[in-house]
């Protein structure tokens, strides 16, 4: 995967997340889930088509490239795993996310699997 920065990550999980809500994805609809301004979004999505992560058609719905796609699904992994063993741990949902959002990006593939291992493990000890 080619390198691309922490914010750019984030978008590219924004648009994963948008287009399971709404099917299509335009910038407008990030603009609103983010928060950030229209020209803001448009240089993130520039930079995105420019390192090949994203596809614009001519009606401005985005899509993600396979790479972009697989990054997207890398991080939102991340993203959901970290939460939830947050979570378990009795961190509040809120803060849980918002946490788990500042590590994904930067988190080593070692230790996220053995976060995985134990959630897992948690899980087999419930039943």
């Amino acid at each position: 995967m080619s390198k691309i920065q922490e914010s750019g990550e984030m978008y590219l999980e924004d648009i994963l997340v948008l287009r399971q809500r709404l099917g299509g994805v335009r910038a407008i609809d990030v603009v609103k889930l983010t928060g950030y301004s229209k020209p803001s979004v448009s240089r993130a999505l520039a930079n995105l088509r420019e390192g090949k992560m994203i596809l614009v058609d001519s009606d401005g719905y985005i899509t993600l490239t396979p790479e972009g796609e697989a990054r997207a699904q890398k991080v939102y992994e991340r993203h959901r795993t970290l939460t939830e063993f947050f979570r378990r741990i009795g961190v509040p949902d809120e803060l849980a996310s918002a946490d788990a959002c500042k590590i994904e990006h930067d988190i080593s593939d070692e230790t996220f699997l053995r976060i995985q291992e134990h959630l897992l493990s948690l899980g087999e000890e419930s039943r």
